[in-house]
């Protein structure tokens, strides 16, 4: 479980094929690689990898074949920055919102609004995905926490402050760039037990 604070931006060092998949080897940095070992789960970008190797700041993850078509870790070329953070520790401060890094989908910029030294920018969704997100509710894009400013049946909107656009991905994002989504853990839930109880309409195929 994460928070959606990224902690510092790292660097896509090397990417080694391992079919079905790939292993991602990440310049993690002094700050989030003190520490980790082996085993611990770091959220790159929006999605939870385990640390299958250590060397100093570089760290090692495997990335299957489900991961890589769910998410943009598959498309990022060497040299790419990834946001980074740490598992959230019990008893530690919630800065952000519960951030599963299980990533549901993939959602475009299709537009930025520069507001400077601010930006608000407009991101597609997937329709099966659109009903979660509310206007002033959670989401996170890339492993980052943010409120949504806008959400319509489409398309979310988030207003970026300068902190965040010089310290995470967001601030280099092009428009046509794929970038990492999950809606709220409670938008699923709710959901769900609508679906159960026949007050939702289903995309599950029904029994024959």
């Amino acid at each position: 479980m994460f928070t959606g604070l990224v902690e510092t931006m790292g660097r896509l060092v090397e990417l080694i094929d391992q079919p079905p998949g790939k292993r991602l080897r990440i310049d993690a940095g002094p700050v989030v690689a003190d520490g980790v070992a082996v085993g611990d789960s770091i959220c790159c970008s929006g999605c939870c990898l385990t640390v299958i190797a250590r060397d100093e700041d570089r760290l090692d993850f495997e990335a299957g074949e489900e991961t890589l078509a769910r998410t943009n870790l598959g498309r990022l070329a060497i040299g790419d920055p990834i946001n980074l953070e740490r598992s959230l520790a019990v008893g530690a401060r919630l800065g952000g919102h519960y951030v599963s890094g299980h990533v549901d989908a993939l959602a475009e910029l299709i537009r930025i609004e520069p507001d400077p030294p601010w930006a608000k920018l407009w991101f597609r969704v997937p329709n099966r995905f659109a009903a979660q997100i509310a206007a002033k509710g959670s989401v996170t894009l890339d492993g980052i926490s943010l409120t949504v400013v806008d959400a319509e049946s489409t398309s979310l909107s988030v207003a970026l402050i300068p902190h965040t656009l010089a310290v995470t991905t967001l601030g280099t994002r092009q428009v046509g760039d794929l970038v990492n989504l999950e809606t709220d853990i409670l938008a699923k839930y709710i959901e769900r037990q609508m679906e159960a109880r026949g007050i939702w309409p289903s995309d599950k195929p029904t029994a024959s």
